[in-house]
């Protein structure tokens, strides 16, 4: 990997106070206005500008006075899971009669509102009977027969979503999304319980309005922003200003120990302090285990373990959230074995990756369709190509029906490829969508053949746009001041780190103590001394400790490194100790 440094631009005098460093840091992501360090919730957008929102509050807010029965119908990923739970909560909470909820399981009903989902729903308990609104989460906007399924039921339908529409709209009662033609909301980057939260404040004014909390408590929505927190990291959605602040105030939740039974026994079993909480932490700890139990299991796991208010109970939910993400983490290792020897390098080794763009697109029928979405980000960042990867729907079909995952690397629009691929060969592709970096689709096997051939025509013409080998910015060098516990924790405390707001990373020349393997060769431990530039003539008075995961045999050669780096704080007995997080090294 190369080592690039980004450049700044000039202090500006409103950040002049700041440690040189971290003002490196803030205008290397844009951040040049104090006010986007306010991480209050006085500084989030307000509900209004949100398009569809006083039609679905006004009508959820309907529901609850007339003790109609409402179904929640959430999504099988984290985002998905984190927004249900926080819909029945907050609906119970503000008096609703009947709130339930359901989600879609991947392998039978495929993505979001179906009839089939809503079928089953009411075919899983006698006591079920159609409702009389049905709320999507993180789905929705594309769900025409599933609003028409639920119409038919007799249930009013209102969306929220924050997908890109389509050209045709669902007919439903109300449609919530930040990305709705002509929308003046400021942050389009909305995660899907993003929009939920919005939504439920607008319901809880309207039922305020009504003089509905004269006779009872008006809950207090915040208490619920880990919930947020966690499904926005982990949908990967970018962290502008808002969602900094939604994300933010539900760590806040977490490091006081005020965040669910359910959030906290999830932290419990993965061997970390939820006092130490960093929103990667969201992402890596707690996002994977509510996720895995969508990919090979059922979602309901999930919610049922956020929903639940007792810590004992909560916690072996926890465990089998656990357990499910380590028998998928199996998976996921079963599957890159079976790919060629030369597909994946031993760790360190430079990246050989397949010329053609038709070997791009992988395929095994032995793949599970459930964990084609981390392996095509795997094959992503060791290729730094962008990758397909396909399964068979049905394991015991492999030249039926597939499903594929595809993730991108900058420059190369996924979305739009398969556009570009569905206009050259139209009825190729019955179904995909998604965005810029990540999308999905089924196809019939019979095509395979011919998406691989259309895949590299379209990628053809981009051949400039994709590079040599994968690059890691850096924020700059540090001082002999920034080596402490107290910059690291600034650092984690100035701001959420995320997707479009990157975890800070340093570089700079080291001289290497000690080098010890670990966990048979594949990391190694460091103890490292920082060499500063010429006229600095101070050496810090201990040598840093340092970990490199995943290097393997690729470590370079000699006693002098430049480092590319994170500054982490290594919690361990009660004691702590700063700790650098190698990323990548080249001989110096």
């Amino acid at each position: 990997m190369l080592i690039q440094r980004r450049s700044p631009p000039p202090v500006p005098l409103a950040l002049a106070h700041l440690p040189p460093a971290l003002c490196a840091v803030l205008l290397n992501r844009g951040i040049a206005d104090p006010a986007s360090l306010d991480l209050s919730l006085a500084g989030l957008l307000r509900y209004h500008d949100l398009p569809g929102i006083d039609a679905a509050a006004l009508r959820i807010a309907e529901a609850v006075t007339r003790g109609e029965s409402m179904l929640i119908v959430g999504d099988f990923d984290a985002d998905g899971a984190t927004a249900t739970a926080l819909c029945v909560r907050a609906l119970r909470a503000m008096g609703a009669a009947e709130v339930f909820f359901t989600l879609p399981d991947r392998q039978r009903h495929g993505y979001g509102l179906t009839a089939a989902v809503l079928h089953d729903w009411l075919a899983e308990d006698a006591a079920h009977r159609a409702p009389g609104l049905v709320i999507t989460v993180d789905n929705g906007i594309a769900a025409l027969d599933g609003v028409r399924a639920a119409q038919a039921l007799g249930a009013a339908v209102v969306i929220t979503d924050h997908h890109l529409p389509g050209t045709v709209l669902p007919q439903a009662e109300a449609i919530v999304n930040p990305n709705l033609a002509g929308s003046r909301f400021g942050s389009p980057a909305l995660a899907g319980v993003g929009v939920a939260f919005y939504v439920l404040a607008a319901v809880r004014e309207a039922l305020n309005s009504a003089g509905w909390f004269a006779a009872r408590a008006r809950p207090n929505l915040a208490q619920w922003l880990d919930l947020v927190a966690v499904g926005t990291v982990a949908d990967v959605v970018s962290l502008d200003d808002n969602n900094r602040r939604l994300v933010a105030q539900g760590l806040a939740r977490i490091r006081a120990m005020t965040a669910l039974p359910g959030i906290l026994a999830l932290f419990a079993v993965a061997g970390k302090d939820p006092r130490q909480a960093r929103s990667v932490d969201l992402g890596f700890i707690v996002g994977p285990r509510l996720n895995a139990a969508g990919r090979l299991e059922h979602m309901r796991l999930g919610v049922e373990c956020l929903l639940c208010d007792e810590p004992a109970q909560a916690h072996q939910l926890a465990r089998r959230l656990d357990e499910v993400n380590r028998a998928r983490r199996a998976i996921e290792q079963d599957m890159l074995s079976r790919l060629p020897a030369s597909a994946l390098p031993a760790p360190g080794a430079p990246p050989p990756r397949p010329v053609d763009p038709a070997e791009w697109v992988v395929f095994d029928p032995s793949f599970h369709h459930g964990v084609i979405g981390i392996v095509a980000g795997r094959l992503k960042d060791r290729w730094q190509r962008p990758v397909f990867v396909f399964a068979p729907e049905d394991p015991a079909l492999p030249e039926g029906w597939l499903k594929a995952s595809g993730r991108s690397i900058s420059g190369v629009h996924l979305r739009d490829v398969l556009v570009d691929m569905a206009t050259r060969a139209p009825g190729l592709i019955p179904q995909f969508g998604g965005h810029a970096m990540a999308a999905g689709l089924r196809l019939p096997f019979a095509h395979l053949a011919e998406f691989r051939q259309q895949f590299a025509a379209v990628l053809a013409p981009k051949a400039d746009r994709l590079p040599e080998s994968a690059t890691v910015w850096s924020d700059g060098e540090l001082t002999p001041e920034d080596f402490s516990i107290a910059f690291a924790e600034t650092l984690d405390r100035t701001l959420p780190w995320g997707t479009d707001c990157p975890e800070p990373i340093f570089d700079g020349v080291f001289e290497v103590l000690e080098s010890q393997p670990i966990k048979e060769g594949a990391h190694l431990r460091l103890r490292l001394q920082p060499l500063f530039p010429a006229g600095t003539s101070q050496r810090l008075p201990h040598p840093l400790a340092a970990v490199w995961f995943g290097v393997g045999a690729g470590a370079p050669a000699g006693k002098y490194w430049r480092i590319a780096y994170r500054l982490n704080l290594n919690h361990f007995r009660g004691q702590t100790q700063l700790q650098l997080q190698v990323l990548t090294a080249q001989t110096a």
